[in-house]
């Protein structure tokens, strides 16, 4: 009777871990990564975008990063990005947001997520949104963001910043990734 639990027990790791393994595709730059900060799971953002931006979203008069110019990010928002050599690819000035919100697609509450911008969110006029407030999300950075109930973590009146960077961590080259506060890049 032992011989038979270990003879399935053995089975079963070994059947584990090829089914662990049979899920890597190899690829650095795959959709799952994980945030250094507070450990949420960006799986399923859209690292490049299109560069479309909402209709109503004001170019920076002066921005510290010029588009095409080149800066270094200091963000953690995914493994990667930080001390990634970034291109400006377009520079906004608005409001960007701390957002917790429910996936559309369900599953946990995402915490912390930044950032979404004052035009990325539905009914929000030109009022700075307080802290605390529930919305609705228009931005579809992620799986489940768009059209999403979220609340207000904070705020910042910044020049937020679209960019094409490759990360540190290798892979592909991601081409608009919104968004970059100012605050989160240095000259390079």
């Amino acid at each position: 009777m032992k011989r038979k639990n270990i003879w399935i027990v053995s089975l079963l790791a070994v059947s584990l871990t090829l089914g662990a393994c049979s899920n890597d595709t190899g690829d650095k730059n795959s959709e799952k990564h994980e945030t250094k900060d507070k450990g949420m799971s960006h799986e399923g953002m859209n690292h490049s975008g299109s560069g479309e931006v909402p209709k109503d979203l004001k170019k920076a008069m002066d921005p510290e990063y010029e588009v095409g110019s080149q800066a270094v990010i200091n963000a953690d928002h995914m493994e990667g990005m930080k001390g990634a050599k970034a291109k400006i690819a377009g520079a906004y000035d608005t409001t960007a947001y701390v957002v917790t919100y429910t996936p559309t697609t369900g599953g946990t509450p995402v915490k912390h997520h930044k950032w979404v911008i004052q035009e990325e969110i539905q009914d929000a006029g030109n009022k700075t949104l307080k802290k605390g407030q529930k919305v609705k999300l228009k931005a579809d950075h992620m799986k489940g963001m768009k059209d999403a109930s979220a609340i207000i973590e904070s705020s910042e009146k910044t020049t937020v910043y679209m960019v094409d960077y490759t990360p540190t961590t290798g892979g592909k080259r991601v081409k608009n990734h919104k968004w970059v506060t100012e605050n989160e890049l240095e000259a390079k």
